[in-house]
């Protein structure tokens, strides 16, 4: 892939008439980090309205899985929006029940299961949690340290990887009492194995102190922390969490809205430990950068559900449910299997990379979800948040498109369907990038 240089100043005179005419008429809550206006995109490339091109590394927040406007997404789009644009789901249409028996066909949670159908992540995780309530009749939870689960009220109750996204809004749903992310990199309780940690924190402290596990309807976790910093938790830790929800009754609940849909490898993140969850919510890279999300639970516990406890307009949206139909076919034929070989040769190279940057602390992910952690030093692993943000800004200003997570992880999340070849053009910018961040240019 040739590398085309930035042409003008960032952002350029495009680009930076739009930035003025947004800021008249578009609410300033985003969290947007620089100044990035996009013209269009094919695969990983991304170009900006001054003509500039970038390697996009962000997709989209882990939405474009199959890359920017993959022909067959884009085709089966075009062919449904032929046939008709919307029905509510007050009825039925064929990309809808074929959807649902292609997430069957899957098998995400190891026996049949039945899908509800949202808009996003955040409608997704709320569908979850009305579920569990409702069929365990338990009203509380239990949530995680660094989790994202989204903005909604209920969602925001478990939301807690930045205060700032919790800050003027409470009080939120009730009922939700949070516990460490087990991290071994950077330990909250006692103990080398953080896993062991937090599960007995939880049921030796929580549910003999503060907690009755009997009023526990589910517990809700990333089976890889995305927001909170990209971390994958040790290997004993969700198979413990499973066995600990079986002893009480408890529901598990797997967000895989960010690491889900072959972003880790393998279509589903929870299959790394051959755990599977009661719940599932799916968002983000299922429609390849159309807005849909899935409740997927056991068949069991999903037929409890009675007529009109639950409901929506657009969910299964045909448009929608094409677009991930063609994403799920291309993800299982093709593009898990490229995450899996392409990240292993990402998470080398990066190492590589730590060996000539001492502010890179720690190299860490599955598949095409992977995070360098930045440190002031090694030995006290205090975060380089400012570090983080320069490198950001360079990297905008050399080509790249990067975004944070946690106090100071940079986070990969590009196109599943990325080379090695674009791996190898973006640490180039990366490396860059890093050496004029420590420079202070």
């Amino acid at each position: 892939m040739k590398t085309e240089h930035i042409t003008t100043e960032l952002p350029g005179p495009k680009a930076q008439a739009i930035l003025e005419r947004d800021a008249k008429v578009v609410s300033p809550s985003y969290p947007r980090d620089y100044p990035f206006v996009m013209s269009h995109g094919r695969g990983a490339e991304v170009w900006d309205v001054d003509g500039n091109r970038f390697l996009d590394f962000a997709a989209g927040i882990a939405v474009c899985s199959t890359g920017h406007s993959h022909p067959l997404v884009v085709q089966a789009v075009k062919d449904a929006a032929d046939r008709f644009l919307h029905i509510s789901s007050d009825y039925w249409h064929e990309g809808q029940v074929r959807l649902g028996e292609r997430i069957a066909e899957l098998d995400p949670l190891q026996e049949p299961v039945m899908s509800f159908f949202a808009q996003s992540g955040s409608e997704s995780v709320e569908g979850a949690l009305k579920l569990a309530r409702d069929v365990t009749g338990r009203p509380r939870f239990i949530g995680f340290l660094g989790g994202f689960h989204g903005r909604t009220m209920g969602s925001l109750a478990f939301t807690s990887s930045k205060v700032t996204q919790q800050s003027g809004f409470f009080p939120t749903m009730p009922g939700v009492t949070h516990v460490p992310y087990p991290n071994n990199y950077r330990p909250l309780l006692a103990g080398g194995d953080q896993g062991q940690a937090v599960l007995d924190y939880i049921e030796q402290v929580l549910f003999k102190a503060n907690v009755p596990p009997t009023e526990v309807a589910g517990i809700l976790i990333e089976p890889i922390l995305g927001e909170g910093g990209y971390i994958v938790p040790p290997d004993g830790f969700l198979p413990g969490l499973r066995a600990l929800c079986d002893r009480h009754g408890i529901l598990l609940i797997f967000d895989e809205v960010q690491c889900g849909i072959g972003r880790t490898g393998k279509v589903f993140a929870c299959q790394h430990w051959g755990v599977a969850p009661d719940i599932m919510t799916l968002a983000k890279g299922l429609g390849s950068g159309l807005p849909i999300g899935l409740v997927v639970a056991k068949k069991k516990i999903m037929e409890q559900w009675p007529h009109g406890a639950h409901g929506n307009t657009f969910g299964g949206n045909p448009i929608c449910c094409a677009a991930a139909l063609a994403t799920l076919d291309l993800v299982e034929r093709e593009y898990a299997g490229n995450a899996a070989e392409v990240g292993s040769y990402f998470m080398d190279r990066l190492r590589e990379l730590a060996a000539r940057h001492e502010s890179i602390g720690e190299v860490r992910g599955k598949g095409l979800m992977i995070g360098i952690e930045l440190v002031t030093d090694r030995e006290s692993r205090s975060p380089a948040k400012e570090l983080c943000e320069k490198v950001l800004h360079r990297a905008f200003h050399n080509g790249l498109i990067l975004l944070s997570c946690g106090v100071s992880t940079v986070r990969f999340m590009p196109p599943l369907m990325i080379a090695k070849r674009d791996v190898d053009e973006a640490l180039a910018i990366l490396d860059a990038s890093l050496t004029e961040a420590a420079a202070g240019s």
